[in-house]
């Protein structure tokens, strides 16, 4: 009998070729009826706090709270919206990793995402690709609400690989026949943890790395333009929308 084998991957940098987590929220602003110029506020400020070296952990926990009480509804809706956009516009998604995925699932594989975005924004992609088992960072909701907060530490680093573990576990896999794919240096734990780590070109550390111990190496790909903005206001509007 052949092992049960999974294939996980990372998700920004390199199913996609741009963060979702960051497109999203210009996307998410801009429905809210926010100028240009807030979206690129805010991302500054995370940018700053990883440019003086505090953890990505740190950073992804303070970029949900861009959503403190905004209405799960909404999001889910202008989650699907957006993500509909980026496929029309095309250039979202890094055709080498996805054709990987594509051959996964071709062999029988199971297909899980790893990523330290979270479900709202994963769903609409996961569908897309056929996937139906993610592992993401969790958002706080409650009565209907985003809270700003997390229910537990994101999706990063060693939490990825803890994630790995439990998903081996939960189908009777051995990470030794699994595979996963990453493009950044934090993604080192899941591609320590499985039998067949494949890099994806993007991050100098990583692929470096890669290099010395032979992996394979996917080809990266360029961003795509951003999406055009459209400022909708009306229902989407809540009162606390800054951290």
């Amino acid at each position: 009998m052949s092992p049960r084998r999974l294939a996980f991957f990372d998700v920004d940098g390199t199913l996609t070729t741009g963060t979702t987590l960051f497109r999203f929220l210009r996307h998410y602003l801009a429905a809210l009826g926010h100028d240009p110029q807030v979206y690129e506020q805010r991302r500054q400020r995370l940018k700053a706090m990883t440019a003086i070296g505090v953890p990505r952990e740190e950073t992804n926990r303070a970029y949900f709270a861009n959503f403190r009480d905004a209405d799960a509804a909404d999001v889910t809706e202008l989650a699907r919206s957006w993500f509909a956009q980026e496929l029309a516009q095309g250039g979202f998604l890094n055709p080498s990793a996805v054709d990987a995925l594509h051959r996964h699932r071709s062999d029988g594989d199971t297909v899980v995402l790893v990523s330290g975005s979270f479900p709202a924004v994963l769903r609409p992609l996961a569908c897309h690709l056929g996937v139906v088992d993610v592992r993401a960072t969790e958002p706080e909701i409650t009565d209907g609400r985003y809270t700003g907060k997390l229910l537990r530490a994101p999706m990063i680093g060693p939490a990825k690989a803890d994630a790995a573990r439990q998903t081996a576990a939960a189908h009777g896999a051995h990470l030794t026949d699994c595979t996963a794919y990453g493009d950044h240096l934090s993604d080192l734990p899941i591609l320590n943890a499985v039998g067949t780590p494949v890099a994806v070109a993007g991050d100098p550390r990583l692929d470096r790395h890669a290099r010395l111990h032979r992996w394979t190496v996917l080809p990266g790909a360029p961003e795509p333009p951003e999406l055009p903005l459209s400022r909708q206001g009306g229902r989407h509007a809540h009162p606390t929308v800054s951290p």
